[in-house]
Formats: structure tokens, sequence, C-alpha cells
């Protein structure tokens, strides 16, 4: 048996590292996150200097047991997770469950970190290990303290307020609000007519167009014409004044120098790629950790070929600036090569204990070189990874801009510009992507023919065309992780989970790869923004994340921060759970009144999803109610639209037996109804607009289904039916399979009976939860807690049994549902 055990997070690394260490190393994985928080009220207890209840999580039981086997036999324990605070967190868990297990006793225990995997790296790691961090773990606890915090204080207050099932967490919430008050912006704002005139200009050598700049002696701005009479006038008097020709009244010439973008950061790679590439953000991530992890390189065998992907630092080792350099001489040439390195230093004060910025492991493994080994998306991703890190070393780019002056008479002047490549440089190799483009990207590239002061260039005609101010774009995932960075909430490892969290709590859609809120996401933003403020605001949570930066350099103690973030969010939650009206809270909107009744008009938030009202709950009738359709939104539906969503239930006509068929809306959406029986639309089919022919065809596929859905029916109860993972038999409580060998329209009643009888009893929803609680009481109790920082010893021993006769006494009614619900909101609120 090996003598020392490293432990890493990922099979995959735990794969690649264990050919480089050799036989005397054993190499685990401990497959992410060990323990977290138990999914339960308590977990995080502020009355105890805000003591932390962990224990380990289910599905990696089996890997902690594996580690703590090969523990009890290794001499030495060498921890070897990721290098920023969540990997530092990760270790330090480890360490604590084999402490607990008293599996250290007379062992050595290392903290080895390296920002790449390769065979050097590894080794150089390993000989060269530190002792664990407590700053970056204790960074890191008080975060989950935070999320935790939030998610379960302020989630029960949206299900109250709001909807039942919500959730707010502390990094999410500001991220939920931006792109809300994006989508207010666009909703609010108004179009503006204006009008632009271009030159046509027909010169011997090119053609080319040239912008108004100067109109009757006044610089020519954006809204000096806002309608069609004024601009043909405008045009009309510049034909006038040049008679067919623009003379050349200035010539100017500029060379400027453009320089390369810095490597990757985490975010900077986000957006790049979301923009050349069009990956998700959590696509880049899963991408680039297969690249940092290991790629089976045929003879070379499994290598790194990137640097660690969770970083914002933008500096560079020598050794890779020297490589670089190397690759760049050889295959650019000696004149793509500045004579001094290029230095790149990060904005930010932390950059997130990352070494590097991301790059190649090797400049030397050129992406022709390495794409036969890599998938398509691998191979894309490594390419601009590789282009960008190579780039930022080489020379910059010469670019020249000419402008010309064109004299149109009448103190009138056009002015063309163009800018063509003096020397590519870097350009060469890699441009950075831009989000929209502006005026200087259209002069780009764009040659203007050789001139004189002076000159007569033919006039071949004036243009004026219309346009429209348009409003600011929604975001999109780089424009959104630009803006999470400028503004300084979350961090490179919870970019991709800030995003992704949105999208899975359905708070935000993708529309056209632009994020666009839902009803929900709206209700929720907006009543975070009115009633919690502080905590949706942007600075307050910047300077919450520079806090906990603080907190892993050293500089602050994590206790106190919690504290001071607890009081003052407590108090708040209490006085909003109390105080808000709900109607409030949901947005409700008056649209108007109804012409039929003369009662008010209103959409709101309820529990399916957004709805109109007529009337309301005070009224001698009952008020009726009708669900948006899909893509209405209850800030923008008008009052014409909310009316028309009460034609439903519409009557389409009868079947031969005079059976009545409808159309309507309910819980499951749109149907079809005759009789008792209920056939679900189709997603191409409009309750508003389908015909009685169309709605029969879908009533036959129900009744064909219903018919060929009963094999056989004994007429007691029990039945042989079709399934969707094919036949059974069922009594209406309990179902059993039916064997292989049978043939489910010859079986008796009597062998089904006997089927019945041998299949397991499936217990209840309620009982399978109810069974479970004990079990998960007992693991509970085997949980361990974070020591707090200088809490009362004694207290906590006199609190905790009355606090665990507590939980057992309503465990039976209770607990399983609770715990339920909690651990859902757990597992969603762990990112960021």
């Amino acid at each position: 048996m090996a003598k020392n055990l490293l432990i890493v997070e990922s099979p995959a690394k735990a794969k690649t590292i264990n050919k480089y260490l050799g036989k005397d190393f054993h190499v685990l994985a401990s497959y992410g996150h060990v323990r977290d928080l138990v999914p339960k009220e308590g977990a995080v207890d502020p009355d105890r200097h805000f003591q932390m209840n962990y224990e380990v999580i289910d599905r990696n039981e089996k890997h902690v047991d594996a580690i703590a086997k090969a523990a009890k036999v290794a001499d030495s324990l060498y921890l070897a997770t990721d290098l920023d605070r969540e990997g530092e967190a990760i270790s330090w868990h480890i360490a604590e469950i084999l402490k607990q297990r008293k599996l250290l006793e007379g062992k050595t225990l290392h903290r080895v970190v390296f920002s790449e995997i390769t065979p050097r790296a590894i080794k150089e790691a390993v000989a060269h290990p530190r002792q664990l961090s407590m700053d970056l773990v204790n960074a890191q606890q008080a975060r989950r303290a935070l999320d935790y915090l939030v998610g379960f204080n302020l989630s029960p207050v949206l299900w109250r307020k709001v909807q039942r099932g919500l959730s707010a967490g502390r990094v999410q919430s500001p991220a939920l609000r931006m792109i809300a008050e994006r989508e207010e912006e666009i909703e609010a704002f108004k179009a503006r007519e204006y009008w632009t005139i271009e030159a046509d200009c027909a010169h011997p050598d090119t053609r080319f167009k040239a912008r108004l700049l100067k109109l009757r002696g006044k610089k020519f701005e954006q809204f000096d014409l806002t309608n069609e009479a004024d601009a043909m006038a405008a045009r009309s008097a510049l034909e006038r004044s040049a008679q067919g020709r623009l003379v050349v009244a200035n010539i100017e010439s500029k060379e400027r120098k453009r320089r390369p973008a810095p490597p990757f950061t985490t975010s900077t790679l986000q957006q790049e790629a979301a923009r050349k590439l069009g990956f998700s953000t959590s696509r880049t991530m899963k991408i680039a950790q297969g690249l940092y992890e290991g790629v089976a390189l045929g003879d070379e065998g499994v290598v790194g070929l990137i640097t660690y992907m969770r970083t914002d630092a933008v500096h560079l080792s020598a050794e890779a600036i020297h490589e670089l350099r190397d690759v760049i001489a050889k295959d650019y040439g000696p004149q793509a090569l500045p004579e001094a390195p290029h230095y790149y230093r990060n904005k930010s004060k932390n950059a997130q204990e990352a070494h590097e910025a991301i790059r190649p492991t090797s400049a030397l493994h050129r992406p022709r070189a390495v794409a036969a080994y890599l998938n398509d998306e691998q191979r894309k991703l490594y390419e601009l990874i590789w282009k960008r890190a190579v780039a930022c070393q080489m020379q910059h780019a010469t670019l020249n801009t000419v402008s010309v002056d064109l004299d149109a008479g009448g103190d009138s002047l056009f002015r063309a510009s163009g800018t063509t490549v003096v020397d590519p440089g870097f350009l060469a190799v890699y441009e950075e992507g831009r989000d929209a483009k502006n005026a200087e990207d259209d002069d780009e590239g764009r040659k203007l023919p050789k001139m004189e002061i002076g000159e007569a260039v033919p006039l071949a005609a004036i243009d004026a065309d219309q346009h429209f101010t348009e409003p600011p774009p929604r975001y999109s995932e780089a424009s959104l992780v630009k803006a999470l960075e400028e503004y300084g909430i979350g961090r490179p490892s919870t970019y991709a989970s800030i995003i992704q969290v949105l999208l899975n709590r359905e708070y935000v859609t993708l529309d056209s790869r632009r994020f666009r809120p839902t009803d929900v996401g709206r209700a929720v933003a907006k009543f975070l923004s009115g009633h919690f403020t502080q905590y949706v605001d942007y600075d307050f949570t910047a300077k919450l994340e520079d806090e906990l930066d603080a907190v892993s350099r050293g500089e602050e103690d994590w206790v106190p921060l919690l504290e001071k973030f607890w009081k003052p969010f407590k108090a708040t939650v209490d006085e909003k759970s109390e105080t808000v009206d709900r109607s409030e809270a949901t947005g409700a909107r008056e649209l108007g009144i109804d012409p039929k009744s003369g009662k008010p008009v209103q959409v709101r938030l309820g529990r399916y999803g957004p709805f109109a009202q007529i009337g309301s709950k005070d009224d001698e009738d009952k008020p009726t109610f009708a669900s948006l359709r899909p893509g209405q939104s209850m800030h923008t539906i008008t009052l014409a639209e909310a009316l028309e969503l009460f034609k439903l239930p519409r009557k389409l006509g009868q079947t031969d037996d005079g059976e009545e068929i409808t159309v309507g809306v309910g819980r499951f959406g749109p149907f079809v109804k005759h009789g008792s029986m209920y056939a679900s639309l189709k997603p191409e089919d409009d309750p508003y607009t389908i015909e009685l022919p169309r709605a029969l065809e879908l009533v036959r596929e129900k009744a064909e289904l219903i018919a060929n859905r009963i094999i056989k029916d004994f007429g007691n109860g029990i039945q042989v039916l079709n399934g969707r993972y094919g036949p059974y038999i069922s009594d209406g409580d309990k179902n059993a399979r039916i064997p292989k060998d049978k043939e489910p329209r010859e079986l008796t009643e009597a062998e089904c009976v006997e089927l019945l009888a041998a299949a397991p009893n499936r217990p209840k929803r309620g009982g399978r939860f109810g069974k479970k609680a004990p079990a998960k009481a007992a693991k509970t109790a085997r949980s361990t807690k974070a020591p707090a920082a200088d809490a009362p010893k004694k207290a906590a021993v006199k609190k905790a049994p009355a606090k665990k006769a507590a939980a057992k006494k309503t465990a039976a009614k209770k607990a399983p549902a609770k715990k339920a619900a909690a651990r859902k909101t757990a597992a969603k609120k762990t990112p960021g």
C-alpha cells in the first residue's frame, strides 16, 4: 500500500495525477464538497457566535469512507483540492472528518496547491506543501453562513407575500434586480425619430460614403432633423449648394496604437466564449474544467492543457511569458515580438487567491497539434485561450485613420473616414470581441482613395435616412457577467452559478440569447427592491464581497462581519413579515373597468402564475379569473387584451350524439372538454382560435388512448393496464409487474391476485417521508459543528440536549415536510 494519500476534488484529476506521482502515492477524489450545513433551521446559530452545524453530504458518503479507509493505512496525507477558498474549505472539511474519526493521530498533514496539472507543477507542489489557511476557510464559511441566513429567512417571506416555493439568494437577487430594471427601462423607453444625411461620392478610384458633419454653419447633431419634411428640405438645400460635386477642404491622418487585451480571467473567458462561440457560462466552465483536468495526448499521456479556470488574476508567470515569446518569435517572426514582455496588473485588490490568468500550460501545445485529441467544443475553447495568451505578449497593432472633410457649399461639410492597418501586430492572432459596434468599427477596414485639398469629388447622390432610437438591449450572458464584475457582485467561481440559479428558478428566461425576467422574477425583484432595499443594493453587495476578501487575507474576522449583517437583516425580516400587504408584494395592476359588468379588471400573480380578474372578493358575485396566455406579461398587458382572456371557456359545437364540446384553460394548460373527458391541446393549438373539427380530433385521440390503456378488466377493481414503461397489473392501491414470460392479455384473475400479493408495498408519499425521518435524525446526531470563535463551551453543552429533545418531539409530525422543503432550498442556495 502507498505511504502517501493525496486527495483532489474530481476523479478525472485523480486519474491524471496518479500517473505523475507513481507508486508511492495513492490519489483519491472527494467528488467535490464532502460536508455541508444540515438542511434545516438552526444550521447556523447566531446566538452561539454563528456556530455552524455540518453533516456529510449523502451522495459523497461512500467517497468519504474510501478516503477514511485509505487514510488509516497512510503515513502522510496531502490535501490537493483547488487553490481558491472553496478548495481550501473542502480540504479543511476532509481534515475535520478525519480528525473526528481519530485518523490523523501520528500522521503528517500537508496542503498542496497548483494552478496547472502537469508533471512539473504537481511534483513542485508536492515538494513544497504548506499548512491549511484558516483565513481562506473562514472566508468560505462566512460566505456559506450568509447565503444560508438569507435563504432560510428571506425565502419564507417570499412564500407568504408573493408565491409559495420561491427563494431568494444573497448574490442572485441583485443580479435579478439588474435584469428586471433593464426590462423596466425598455418598457418605459419612448422611441425618438431622427434623420441622417449621407453623400454618395463617386471618386474615379473608389466610391465611398461621407456623413454630414456641419449643416448651414452648425455642427450636425443627432436630433437636428426629426421629421421627413425637414430632412427632405435639408437634402434639397445641400444638393443645390453642392452642384454635383464636393470639394476636399481638409485631410487629417492619425496613427494610433492598439494594445492587446490581457490574458483571460474567468469573467473575460465567459464573455468571449459567449460572444465568439455562443457558449453559456456554465458550458464554458464545464469545458474549461475538462481542459484543466487533463486530456490524453497520444504518446504524451494525459496532460492538463490549461491553468486553473476560476481566477480574476491577469498576470503570467515568468516561465509562461518566456515560452510564449519563444513561440511568437518562431511562428510569427521576430517583428511580432516587443522588446520587453507585457506585464498586466489586477484592478482587484484580492484577485481571488489564484496565482495566474487562464493560459495554456504550454504554448508549445499549439491548437492544430492537439486538435485531433479534442472534441469540437474543447478545440474551440482551447484555441480561444491559446490565441488570447499568445496575443497578449505580441507587438501592439498600428492603425492609420484618415479623415477627409468635404465642402458642400452653403457652409456645410461632409466627413469620410477610413482606417487601415499599418502593422497588424497581435491582430494577426486575436482580436477581442465587443457587445456593441460603434462608428469606429464601421470605419475600420475601409480604405479611402488618395485625395488632395481642393480636389473636386463627383457627387452621385445625397441620401436622407430615417432612424428611431432604440431601447437599451437586454443583458446577454456576456454583458451580464461584465456588469456583475464591474459592480463587484459575485466572484469568478459564482458567475455561472448565479445565472444558472436564476434560470432554474424560472425568474428569467433566455429569449434570443438575452435575459428576459418572468412575471414571477419581476415580482420577486420588485418586492426585494421595495422592502429589502439594502440587501439588493449593488454597493452593499459589493462591499460585503470586499469584506469576505478581507477575511480571506486575514485582515478581518468573520464572526463580527456576520454579526454586523445579521442583526439589522433579522429585524427587517421580522418587520416586513408583519407589515407588507400581499397584493402590493405580487405587483397587482388595475387595468380599468369591464364594460359589461362595470367591475374593475386587474392582473395579479397567483399560485400558478399571472392571471386576470374581473371583480373582487367583496362583490356579491364571485370574481371571475383567466390565466394569461404564453408570452403575455402582467406588466404590459392592456385592458382589451385582458378582456379577450375571458372569452374562455368557448362553446365549439356538438358531437353527433348531441354532447357539447368546449375549450378552456385549466391549471395544467388549455384543454378540450367532451362530457367528463378532458383532452389537452397540443403546443401548436390555440384555445382562442381552435375550431370544432380539430377539437373532435383531439377528443378521438384521447378516447383511443384511454381504450388502449385497459388491456383487461376483471370488474372487481383489478385491471391489466398499458403504462408508460409497459404493461402492469393494478388494483387501484397496489401495482405489480408482469413477468416477461407472461402474455398480458392471457393473464387470469387468480394469476393477477397472486402477482399483486407478491408485489412490494409502495407507501404513500407521506408515509415514505415519515419512514425516512428517523434515519435522518440519527444521521443529524452524527453531524458535526464547526467551532465558533470564542463560543462559550458551557452554554453549548447545556443548550444542545434541550434542542435535541425538542427536535425529537416534533419530528413525527412536522420534521419530514419541513426538512424536505429545507433541503430543496439548501441545495439551490449552495452556489455563492
